[in-house]
């Protein structure tokens, strides 16, 4: 039960788009990872996911909108909804996400990661 700051996990790695826990509840995982530049369009056929914007800012967008989002707001994508994170400066983004997610959702590519290291 020790204290987790995110400044200081943050820190820790400098890769854009590799998530990395940071903790574990109720089946859930908590992650942070670096954003900058668009990622790949994807929806997850069976998990909700949530963004929290710890630093900076970057829009999410979807088929018909984009949302931005401010430090300290945060968006919850529902499940089966495709969508595309882009940051145009880097961003600091904590991950609320069932463990089972992938993070790429229904696409493979050179940004999927299978497995996650614990920071």
């Amino acid at each position: 039960m020790d204290k987790v700051n995110l400044s200081e996990k943050l820190a820790k790695f400098s890769d854009m788009w590799m998530p990395q826990i940071v903790g574990e509840l109720n089946g859930q995982m908590v992650k942070l990872v670096k954003f900058q530049g668009p990622f790949a369009w994807h929806h997850h056929d069976e998990e909700d996911e949530l963004f929290q914007l710890v630093k900076g800012r970057f829009r999410m967008e979807f088929r018909d909108r984009h949302v931005w989002l401010g430090e300290g707001e945060f968006l919850i994508v529902p499940r089966g909804v495709e969508h595309c994170p882009v940051a145009e400066e880097e961003a600091h983004v904590l991950l609320f996400e069932p463990t089972s997610m992938l993070n790429t959702g229904n696409v493979r590519n050179e940004r999927t990661v299978a497995h996650l290291d614990r920071i």
